[in-house]
């Protein structure tokens, strides 16, 4: 195997005997052939799209699909097998609905005509000779940008599934996947032809994380700031960890009455600004942080726990049998709960000891999107210019259990007085539960939710440069971001795509970019490595 797709990866070079994620090589050759499988069947997508023929199964596969390839969601070869079967056939299904209407159509390469192999271990060996080193590309610089797409599409993948499942989509994006996994097999693709079509990945994820912002307010309202408890109610408990917030509502409305207390994990914990969500007596609080202490805080709790896409650990020995998994996720000897009917969930709740007393803890607070901070511009407006607020920092990003990611809680920490730090995705817990007091009635710490919020961010830049006057390069604002696995990447090149500059990347920089494409991004962005808090700090803020 080699995989380079997560910050985590061994010696910052690539994974080649097992992910450090715990990913093992038969996981990892299966996820390579279902990518190359995916490969062909885009080959038929869009032949068949210039033909006027269009087929939602296999937009709504593809998004699903590759959400299966990213780092901690799919571990199961079991589920993965299947998922390689059905590419290939929906990729004939619209071969043949071409020929029915007498089209004629090219598609080079083998990956239109491949075939999985009959058994699982047939499959490996398939797909170790299809890893994303077997890529066809001019040069290294090429190949390096293609690895940047792949993983960029696999985040808007995320985005775009998620949405979908409450009702928002749009076939632009899924034209873009599909032209996206084209270019991964088009053996002349040029330097400056994938540079472009790394920033239109940039702007089709901005367009997935609105169609998700879209997705979560039209089914749950707009999110509203909301103090969360960190301690725990006696009773019985389900813990919720993960994304997926219409998992969430479904297992709220069937645990409603019976006694359960549900508690939020890692990026479910700005569920509780959302007014659809917070309504449920029984949805009390957040227990834990994320990455840095997963298997321990899993391991401690008293109840069952549902583990939802994604950034999920691999589940111990120690607590496994207390774990279920919903949607994309999925391990070996995990029990999987595939239609949101959460029964053996709430059985194992119910026979669990739950938590033998009231405990009291800090609150943090959420729900600080993009309507709660825009309500209060004209106060945020009034404090700049009255010298109160002196500048803004966004510090946020994915988390990882690799040693060295304290350096985005010392940055926070050190931050003066008179700066707002806002700050979204799973990489907050390494400083969620600062006190940072308040400027003039505002929070100093304002949590504008999960990785996909980062559209909320946007919006708030936008609507102060257009309140200053400037251009979002000219605000007091700078970026300090952290970054692990696939949906961080496309969230970068959003931000690339609309010409922010000057972003702060840790804890290290991705393997799968070259010296010389890297030199590119600083001399086009700006973007740069973090140092330290305090040379940073001073940087910034001179």
């Amino acid at each position: 195997m080699f995989c380079y797709q997560c910050e985590q990866t061994a010696r910052g070079e690539g994974c080649g005997k097992s992910g450090v994620c715990g990913k093992l090589p038969d996981v990892a050759a299966l996820q390579d052939l279902l990518v190359y499988a995916l490969t062909g069947m885009a080959q038929a997508a869009v032949a068949a799209a210039k033909a006027g023929i269009r087929d939602r199964a296999v937009d709504l596969f593809t998004c699903e699909a590759l959400f299966a390839t990213l780092t901690n969601v799919d571990f199961d070869p079991a589920r993965i097998a299947p998922l390689i079967r059905r590419a290939a056939v929906l990729r004939d299904e619209l071969l043949a609905k071409l020929h029915a209407a007498g089209k004629t159509f090219d598609l080079p390469g083998e990956a239109a005509t491949f075939k999985p192999a009959d058994d699982l271990d047939g499959m490996v060996a398939q797909g170790e000779a299809h890893g994303v080193r077997s890529y066809p590309a001019v040069d290294p610089d090429v190949l390096s940008l293609k690895h940047t797409l792949l993983y960029g599409i696999k985040g808007i993948a995320a985005y775009a599934d998620h949405a979908q499942i409450l009702g928002q989509e749009d076939d632009a994006v899924f034209a873009f996947l599909h032209e996206a996994l084209v270019a991964l097999t088009d053996e002349k693709l040029d330097l400056e032809t994938a540079l472009g079509l790394v920033m239109r990945c940039g702007q089709i994820n901005l367009r997935a994380m609105e169609l998700l912002d879209a997705a979560n307010t039209g089914a749950y309202g707009h999110p509203t700031p909301v103090k969360v408890p960190l301690g725990a109610k006696k009773g019985r408990a389900v813990l919720v960890s993960g994304h997926d917030l219409k998992d969430l509502e479904e297992l709220l409305k069937q645990t409603e009455g019976k006694g359960i207390f549900v508690y939020t994990h890692g990026e479910m914990l700005p569920a509780h600004g959302y007014p659809g969500l917070k309504k449920y007596g029984h949805f009390y609080g957040h227990y834990g942080t994320a990455w840095q202490n997963q298997a321990k805080e899993f391991a401690a709790f008293p109840g069952a726990i549902l583990m939802t896409t994604n950034c999920i650990q691999r589940p111990q020995e120690a607590y496994k049998d207390n774990i279920f998994t919903s949607g994309l996720v999925a391990w070996p000897g995990v029990m999987h709960i595939a239609d949101r009917n959460f029964t053996p969930v709430i059985e194992k709740a119910l026979a669990l000891p739950g938590f033998e007393a009231d405990t009291e803890g800090k609150t943090v607070m959420t729900g600080f999107a993009r309507n709660a901070v825009l309500g209060v511009a004209d106060r945020i407006i009034a404090a700049v210019q009255e010298k109160q607020i002196r500048h803004f920092f966004l510090v946020a990003g994915c988390d990882g259990a690799k040693p060295g990611r304290n350096y985005y809680t010392e940055f926070v920490e050190k931050v003066p007085a008179d700066c707002i730090v806002m700050t979204l995705a799973c990489g907050k817990f390494r400083f969620f539960d600062q006190e940072l007091g308040t400027i003039g009635g505002i929070p100093r710490l304002l949590d504008m939710g999960q990785c996909n919020d980062a559209y909320s961010a946007i919006q708030v830049a936008v609507a102060l440069s257009k309140a200053f006057g400037v251009g979002v390069n000219d605000l007091p604002l700078s970026m300090v971001l952290s970054w692990y696995e696939q949906k961080a990447v496309a969230i970068l090149l959003t931000l690339l795509s609309l010409g922010i500059r000057n972003i702060r990347l840790g804890p290290s920089l991705p393997a799968f970019i070259t010296p010389n494409v890297l030199n590119l991004l600083v001399e086009k962005f700006g973007i740069k490595p973090i140092t330290t808090p305090d040379d940073d700090l001073k940087a910034i803020l001179g």
